[in-house]
């Protein structure tokens, strides 16, 4: 498989990785254990070697299950996992990245994906009353210690960036990023490749929708976490339906599927971009990964370009409280 290289820290890494939240947390099911675990080994098969997963996933239970699924590949694979991020009693979740939290969750980290160091190790979410250049010393010392190999940014600011990147050099920052959602690019990437920092985009497929196999009237799980999000009432699915019409018309151009054809696009925009599509589905992870053979041109790209633009998104991304998290 194609690699890419994150960071000017040199962290090369396959172009395309794995996200593995949804293998048993978010979507409602817990998914067989010994099948997500075949999944990741089918993955590594085929040529991923990022695998990414949280501290807060579960929480704890899918750092256990890709620390089991890759302890035999280890000096093979990257795996980057989080930190920073707690639920309370009452569910919601609260940001905690005190240093001594966060050697804290490290430890509990390591233990859990049977390792001695972290790949790359993201701060999930931003805490607010943690000074940013105290977590980025934290990192540092890990790094220093060997717990650690590389600084990870999940959601973060720019600003919030620049600061803890002045620190410790920041070798990737996760955020949202698709074809529905495209704010990073008003500020986020600019100052990415500015500084040499990589980025790899979670929901690439728009936790599903991009797919083009959730309609407006989809029903999901009990305790799917799409129901709480706007974009995915009945009403929005139905009125951004438009953005799956026109990537369904590219894709039968190009003999590919709409999922395809938005990791492909997500490709395309920079060398140093490695989404992380989720999937518990072995046709669907190589449907995913066959989006690298999958080259858009310049003028495939200027179309897709000119359809985004008179298209408009209905529905916000995550409810109010939740999106006050991001871009801190």
């Amino acid at each position: 498989m194609e690699t890419r290289i994150l960071g000017h820290n040199g962290l090369e890494v396959s172009a395309l990785g794995l996200g593995c939240m949804g293998m048993n947390h978010s979507y409602g099911v817990i998914h067989d254990k010994k099948e997500m675990i075949r999944l990741i080994h089918k993955a590594i098969d085929l040529g991923v070697t990022l695998f990414d997963t949280a501290e807060f996933y579960g929480p704890f239970i899918n750092e256990e299950l890709v620390g089991e699924a890759l302890k035999p590949f280890r000096d093979k694979v990257v795996i980057a996992t989080k930190f920073g991020i707690k639920a309370g009693v009452d569910g919601k979740q609260t940001q905690d990245s005190r240093p001594e939290t966060i050697r804290k969750s490290v430890e509990g980290s390591l233990k859990r994906l049977q390792t001695d160091h972290i790949d790359l190790y993201y701060q999930h979410r931003v805490d607010p009353k943690t000074p940013i250049e105290e977590v980025a010393g934290t990192l540092k010392d890990l790094i220093k210690e060997g717990k650690v190999k590389h600084f990870g940014m999940s959601e973060a600011g720019v600003q919030t960036i620049r600061k803890a990147h002045a620190v410790q050099p920041v070798t990737a920052v996760q955020s949202e990023y698709s074809l529905w959602w495209r704010k990073p690019e008003e500020e986020l990437l600019p100052a990415l490749e500015e500084l040499g920092i990589g980025f790899v985009p979670f929901s690439p497929l728009g936790r599903g929708f991009l797919t083009g196999t959730i309609g407006g009237n989809a029903k999901f799980e009990k305790g799917d976490f799409r129901n709480t999000l706007p974009r995915f009432t009945s009403e929005n699915l139905t009125a951004n339906q438009v953005l799956i019409e026109a990537v369904e018309a590219i894709a039968a151009q190009k003999h590919a599927t709409p999922a395809q054809i938005a990791l492909a696009w997500l490709l395309a925009q920079k060398p140093w971009i490695v989404p992380i599509p989720g999937t518990t589905k072995p046709q669907r992870l190589e449907e995913n990964i066959g989006a690298l053979n999958i080259s858009l041109t310049g003028t495939e790209l200027a179309v897709i370009r000119s359809s985004l633009e008179k298209i408009t998104i209905a529905g916000n991304r995550y409810p109010e409280e939740m999106e006050r998290t991001t871009n801190r």
